[in-house]
């Protein structure tokens, strides 16, 4: 670990996918309740709020330690939101299209992380559970935080059009996130410039007194972090109704958080504005946003092509058609994503994956895989998963003597999981016996 350490650890996960699965954070006594008369509810409960107050005890020993010499507290208040300013204002420079600050308390949506968990919808991603705590009490993951940094980065690219490529089932879809450079190396390189000039801001202000030293630590969806949680505290969006971020500006974005032990002044949350809208509820090929603000990951396409490892469920292989890695028909339908502007260049579309046939990369052998995208977040599933979902997308396509001959060549493939997926496949183009 450096001093502003990354965290380069994935927790078990496979950090390419873009899976909506963190739950709604709209909050109610009875979710407390409801938790509770789960096993280990109340213990989870207690831990929740003991760190809850600790966070609160923190904060106002900061601000009574400040407040002992006469206008001292005024005058850290100043020097406080000053650096937040200085720190938005170098963000920008760096090309995160926003900046927010957030406290380290995610207590209001913690439980309905549990509820999440509690109902199975996670599917096979452990992580989720096992990590809960940590993902639920920042404390717990680096002890000292009192506030969080929240970045937003758009990606969105120039690229073939989605609904072309969604329409024609000879191509392949691959979700607009993961067309380009891996993000977590883009957004982590970039927050840890800024963490380095957050240490530069707090090392000016080595006067002011301090019970804790200063440190911070930078995460890009690489550790449990309630990364939406943040992001709509902080004011830089809100959760819309597919429970992604979103903003005025859309949802083509991704998210970085920097963990801090500085008491910055807390940003105003971003109100709500998905009003009565539910299409991306309507458009979701699965039905995986089974409620406003809920979503049941074992449907969503993300999962399917990115976090299961087996075989995909028989009965939702159709709905898959020829999206091969992630799904966007959520963001897609929604209106904000009509105001989306370009994104960074990093995004930019890299060997053709925005537009190209099925049957040319069902041909890749494992070193084209590995070259090809090489620096890609696709990468991360490996090549057998690949040509796994590229087979379910041969047999929604359209029949044709290439989609069937692309198929009979990997018949007899060494893997039983590809075999299986392309013996369905070869069955969806099998003609009726007359």
């Amino acid at each position: 670990m450096t001093e502003c350490p990354q965290q380069s650890t994935n927790q078990g996960r496979l950090p390419g996918a873009k899976v909506a699965v963190e739950p709604d954070n709209h909050t109610g006594s009875k979710q407390w309740g409801q938790l509770a008369a789960k096993p280990g509810g109340r213990r989870f409960i207690r831990q929740m709020q003991g760190q809850r107050r600790l966070v609160m005890i923190r904060a106002m020993q900061e601000e009574n330690s400040r407040a002992g010499a006469g206008g001292r507290l005024a005058d850290s208040q100043g020097t406080y939101a000053g650096i937040v300013n200085r720190i938005k204002g170098f963000g920008q420079e760096l090309g995160f299209a926003s900046i927010g600050i957030a406290r380290a308390d995610v207590s209001a949506a913690a439980p309905w992380l549990m509820r999440w968990l509690a109902l199975g919808r996670h599917g096979e991603m452990d992580y989720m559970a096992k990590h809960a705590s940590l993902r639920a009490a920042p404390q717990q993951l680096f002890p000292g935080v009192l506030s969080v940094i929240s970045a937003r980065l758009p990606y969105w690219p120039v690229a073939a059009d989605a609904f072309h490529v969604l329409g024609d089932s000879k191509l392949a879809y691959v979700s607009r996130y993961a067309l380009g450079r891996d993000y977590h190396k883009t957004v982590r390189h970039r927050l840890q410039k800024l963490a380095d000039h957050v240490r530069h801001e707090a090392e000016a202000i080595e006067t002011l007194e301090r019970e804790m030293p200063f440190a911070c630590r930078v995460f890009s969806d690489s550790a449990p972090v309630m990364e939406t949680d943040f992001a709509c505290q902080s004011g830089i969006a809100w959760r819309g109704k597919h429970t992604l971020s979103l903003t005025r500006g859309g949802s083509w974005h991704f998210l970085g958080e920097i963990y801090t032990t500085l008491p910055l002044p807390a940003d105003v949350p971003m109100a709500d504005h998905c009003g009565d809208c539910r299409r991306c509820l309507d458009a979701c090929p699965t039905g995986a946003i089974v409620a406003p603000y809920e979503v049941d990951a074992r449907l969503c396409i993300s999962y399917l092509t990115i976090e299961l490892k087996g075989a995909i469920p028989v009965a939702l292989r159709p709905s898959i058609g020829n999206r091969i890695y992630g799904c966007d028909d959520c963001q897609l339908c929604c209106p904000w994503n009509r105001f989306a502007e370009m994104g960074d260049a990093d995004f930019a579309v890299r060997n053709g994956l925005d537009a190209t046939p099925l049957t040319t990369l069902f041909a890749w052998n494992e070193d084209d895989f590995n070259t090809r995208l090489a620096g890609s977040a696709i990468r991360r599933i490996g090549h057998q998963r690949w040509l796994r979902n590229i087979a379910v997308a041969l047999g929604n396509a359209d029949s044709s003597p290439a989609v069937v001959q692309a198929l009979a060549a990997r018949r007899d493939d060494p893997s039983p999981l590809l075999r299986e997926h392309v013996g369905w496949a070869l069955n969806q183009h099998r003609q009726p016996s007359a």
